[in-house]
């Protein structure tokens, strides 16, 4: 053998190697935003995630992803989601740790795949959560506004371990434990546990079904949140596609049960290979007011016009109302229950795989 095959690799072809086996993928997300009701300069629109700053052009999200999923022949893998911008800021705002603390990885986890049946996956880190037929990057969703069950009765994140296993190609089946909803670092001494299951009996249809449960206040260990998340899409055909969403959610405030339920129709009319037509309907239940802050019923109505280039650029029109049964929203200092939008989205996208 000669000497030059007995070198290791050499720091080039490992770097080469290594880029060949990961995925790099991103985003760049902005939209320009108008509300009939002209909010305040400075403030923004009620109910609403991400698109809601009214009568301006806004940059919402950047994003870089590097995501080497593990196989039989490599077992270890990683993914890592690098984002900045509002985005970012809003899903962490929330978190007991503080929006700072890596706010910027949306996910960073550590995967393996067991050589146990036809796989047995880990993932241990930070993680998107499993619920909702929405995620927070604007180009994998149908419409360009994100719905009401996705911003107000699901979390956004999770720090901790799932387990994925598939027995067959129709059933797959996960588990997570975690510290709970958008925490980094616990808010208390118990942890919060979900389960998955995913059933894919044709390939036109997908049903999504989730719970999770677990004690989500501050300092209290005792009084449990659960979530329970369902998700059914069905291709009719290959330019016509609708699905559906419905969540349920309870938690224990001072002594008290609070409750909030939803449901999401959507449907989505490919009329030619660039240019598509979504419909959306929301009805969400906040009678304890616990997630919107006021006890009310809300519902959402979204038209949204899609035209999509060949290289990774999406342009969304879209038309909302969102309507109350309460005097929920205002115009000027006036108190109303209703409010129109209209949004033009321009998001693109690529990947190197």
């Amino acid at each position: 053998m000669s000497a030059a095959a007995q070198q290791p690799p050499s720091q080039e072809s490992a770097f080469l190697e290594f880029f060949r086996k990961t995925e790099l993928s991103g985003t760049l997300d902005t939209y320009f935003h108008y509300n009939f009701n002209e909010p305040a300069t400075g403030s923004k629109t009620p109910l609403r995630n991400f698109d809601f700053d009214h009568n301006q052009f806004s940059f919402a999200l950047a994003e870089l992803a590097f995501s080497k999923p593990p196989t039989d022949e490599d077992r270890v893998g990683f993914r890592l989601d690098l984002d900045y911008g509002p985005v970012t800021d809003w899903v962490h705002s929330a978190d007991p740790a503080g929006p700072e603390v890596v706010k910027h990885f949306q996910q960073a986890y550590i995967s393996y795949l067991a050589p146990a049946g036809k796989g047995l996956s880990f993932d241990v880190g930070k993680f998107v959560t499993q619920h909702g037929a929405e995620v927070i990057e604007a180009k994998d969703n149908w419409n360009y506004s994100r719905s009401l069950l996705f911003a107000w009765a699901i979390p956004y994140y999770h720090m901790g371990m799932r387990v994925g296993y598939s027995p067959s190609g129709v059933v797959t089946l996960g588990a997570t434990v975690n510290n709970g909803w958008n925490n980094v670092s616990d808010n208390n001494s118990q942890k919060t546990y979900g389960l998955q299951a995913v059933v894919k009996p044709t390939a036109a249809v997908s049903i999504v079904q989730n719970y999770m449960g677990g004690p989500e206040q501050t300092g209290n260990s005792d009084d449990w949140r659960h979530l329970v998340d369902t998700t059914v899409t069905y291709a009719v055909k290959d330019t016509f596609s609708v699905m559906g969403n419905y969540d349920y959610g309870r938690d224990r405030v001072a002594g008290q049960t609070v409750t909030w339920q939803g449901i999401g129709v959507y449907a989505r009319a490919q009329a030619t290979p660039v240019f598509a037509v979504i419909p959306r309907w929301e009805y969400y239940n906040d009678e304890d007011g616990f997630t919107t802050g006021a006890g009310q019923n809300v519902q959402e109505f979204t038209l949204t016009a899609e035209v999509k280039h060949s290289q990774g650029l999406i342009m969304r029109i879209e038309y909302r109302r969102d309507w109350s049964d309460i005097d929920f929203f205002k115009k000027g200092p006036t108190p109303k229950d209703n409010q129109n939008t209209l949004t033009v989205g321009f998001v693109y996208g690529f990947s190197t795989k």
